[in-house]
């Protein structure tokens, strides 16, 4: 129970990171393109090195643990990234949704949907496995590698708040009620987290499928959503050192706070 509340706090301490990002742009602070992109950058950075650090390779300890075999651990773990990823594509499919530059995508009832609600949307499918795997590090009774994944995915929802803020306003939206949907998106986090957290407290047979599932879900944000995005406008240089720095950041924060 004290992981699942761990989880849990975990998803909750993003969440207002999320927010705490979008209040520059609440009070007036605008994000050019090419930093905006940067941030992006660094995003997907700290998502990528907690999919492999965080998760796919604890993913593949826990299960050459349960089976003692290193064939059987790594085929669980592939089947674990592809399940993950493959359920955020269908997510991406079958929800409606709206991106800021590419526009609608998912089913066919986007026009009985209001535009924001889109917005919001698109932004949840990107921020639910981020919470998802803070609370599968939580739940795995690891309690160094959790604060690792939550600090490294909050460092990164700072930024990306506030892009999601300016981006709303950017649409028309007003200032206030661009922080309201940015604030509401950050809560799918908590949800992610407990839903995590609870799933692989269950059973330790789910532990590496936990793991692995929310590192493929992730992978598949950072390359469909994240890394386009970040070379749509001509600032891939700055994009990809974004990316260098959030990796090494996080692996740096993965390598000691595990120590």
């Amino acid at each position: 129970m004290q992981d699942i509340l761990y989880g849990l706090g975990g998803g909750m301490v993003a969440a207002a990171a999320t927010t705490a990002g979008a209040i520059p742009a609440l009070i007036g602070k605008r994000m050019s393109q090419r930093t905006s992109d940067t941030m992006l950058g660094f995003a997907a950075g700290v998502m990528l090195s907690a999919s492999y650090f965080s998760l796919i390779l604890p993913g593949i300890a826990a299960a050459e643990e349960l089976h003692n075999s290193l064939w059987i651990a790594a085929a669980i773990a592939s089947v674990g990234i592809a399940i993950g990823a493959g359920f955020v594509a269908w997510l991406n499919r079958t929800l409606p949704h709206e991106h800021f530059e590419t526009g609608p995508e998912g089913g066919a009832d986007r026009a009985a949907l209001a535009r924001i609600w889109l917005f919001v949307v698109a932004i949840a499918i990107h921020n639910f496995p981020e919470g998802l795997s803070i609370g599968v590090a939580f739940g795995a009774a690891d309690k160094a590698n959790g604060i690792s994944v939550m600090t490294g995915i909050s460092l990164q929802d700072i930024p990306e708040g506030l892009a999601v803020a300016v981006a709303l306003i950017g649409q028309g939206y007003t200032r206030t009620r661009a922080f309201v949907v940015t604030m509401m998106t950050g809560l799918v986090e908590p949800v992610g987290a407990l839903l995590g957290a609870v799933a692989v407290s269950f059973s330790a047979e789910l532990l590496p499928w936990g793991l692995t599932f929310a590192a493929g879900a992730m992978l598949y944000i950072i390359s469909h959503e994240i890394l386009p995005e970040t070379h749509r406008n001509g600032h891939q240089n700055r994009a990809t050192a974004g990316l260098l720095f959030g990796l090494i950041l996080m692996m740096f924060l993965d390598v000691t706070l595990a120590a």
